[in-house]
């Protein structure tokens, strides 16, 4: 077949253990193949972050202020364990949060729904969609341990000088301490990125977080969300027959999990991170959820949800076979390629991109999977495939659409 072509780049960037494995091998099996692919490659594996000093993850994020589309591979945020590992000049930060932070918006992920892979929760009928701040927080806080007795304050200096103060312990003992923020203009694009989202796919929209407790912090997202909403979008929800509202995130949880789905949750970015795990999980795999970062000037980050698949990568490492589920990643090509065509006209590339989706799932719904899916399946007798079988599996189904 002739390959079908791309006009624009779109910014690839590539990450660490089984899933930079998975990453080339879905490229070799099922894009290369029938995609001309036009791509401004980088390596955020960890070594890669380390020897430019992470200068290599804020370039890719840049790169996609450019593009407009990017798709990335799994990445290590590494802990102090990490830093031994890979001999780390420093402790480098996520480089979700870090690219997250440049392009801001929000990110959404919703289950991938196959048939035999029910969920947990029986009552769940329908996708649940979290709707993730992408900004701030603990992923831009600040720490220090704190060694002995002394006092710790909050300090804000004003452009002429003058302080304002808030004591955060006055510690007799030795101890740790964080300061996170956000920033008004960040929390509006949340907001208004959550009820665009809802009113596009006409579903009603929740808003979680803890004000009860953080007075100030969480109650200004609250605030902010309710005056948008009574300002921009009441009425349109109203004339959409959807419906939006605020309860604390504890609350929400329990709402959840007795509800049918069918809806978008919004939550804080570390809840958001929380929650979508638990909500993959629930729903089948971790490797079964689509991620998508949405900014407000008009750029898209498609990444799977999850981690980088450790324990199989080391299994890898010593010849052993694995089954890792390359779902997720896959979608993230999927959806990327999708909006690459949509951006450019290019109606092939977005057609391509649906029918790899539709490979996936009928691959599964075969009988065909890994070891993951083949746990949890009302299927009878499936078919457990290896990590690269699986991706030839679905090439296999992929073909059928280019015979």
């Amino acid at each position: 077949m002739n390959k079908i072509q791309m006009t624009t780049p779109l910014v690839e960037m590539d990450g660490d253990e089984m899933t930079r494995i998975l990453w080339q091998m879905i490229k070799d099996h099922l894009i290369l193949p029938f995609v001309d692919l036009k791509s401004e490659y980088y390596d955020l594996g960890l070594e890669s972050r380390n020897r430019t000093d992470d200068q290599i993850t804020v370039d890719a994020a840049n790169a996609t202020k450019k593009y407009k589309v990017a798709v990335k591979c799994a990445t290590i945020t590494p802990n102090a364990a990490r830093m031994e590992e890979y001999d780390l000049k420093e402790m480098w930060k996520s480089p979700n949060g870090t690219i997250r932070a440049i392009l801001d918006g929000t990110v959404f992920r919703a289950p991938i729904i196959v048939k035999g892979i029910e969920p947990c929760v029986k009552n769940w009928k329908k996708p649940i969609t979290i709707a993730r701040h992408a900004y701030g927080d603990v992923y831009k806080s600040t720490e220090m341990k704190i060694p002995g007795p002394g006092k710790v304050e909050l300090v804000y200096t004003k452009p002429d000088g003058t302080e304002e103060r808030e004591l955060i312990h006055e510690f007799s003992q030795a101890g740790v301490i964080q300061g996170q923020h956000n920033l008004n203009a960040s929390i509006e694009s949340f907001a208004r990125s959550c009820f665009a989202f809802a009113l596009d796919v006409k579903q009603d929209l929740w808003f979680a977080t803890k004000d009860t407790i953080s007075k100030k912090y969480d109650h200004t997202f609250k605030d902010i969300f309710q005056e948008i909403f009574d300002a921009e979008y009441k009425e349109k929800f109203d004339k959409a027959g959807i419906t939006y509202f605020y309860t604390l995130i504890d609350d929400a949880v329990a709402r959840v999990m007795k509800s049918e789905g069918g809806f978008i949750w919004a939550c804080k970015n570390y809840d958001g991170d929380v929650m979508s795990d638990m909500l993959s999980s629930a729903f089948g795999s971790l490797a079964m959820m689509t991620s998508v970062l949405v900014s407000p000037d008009g750029y898209f980050e498609y990444e799977a949800a999850h981690g980088t698949v450790q324990r199989h990568y080391y299994k890898h490492l010593k010849g052993e076979e694995t089954s890792t589920n390359s779902v997720a990643t896959i979608f993230a090509w999927s959806g990327a390629l999708r909006k690459r065509g949509e951006l450019d006209g290019l109606s092939d590339l977005s057609t391509f991109a649906d029918h790899l989706e539709e490979a996936c799932i009928s691959t599964i719904e075969s009988g065909k999977m890994t070891g993951d899916l083949a746990r949890i399946t009302s299927m009878p007798d499936p078919k457990v495939l290896n990590s690269e079988d699986f991706i030839l599996a679905i090439k296999e189904e992929l073909d059928k659409f280019y015979a």
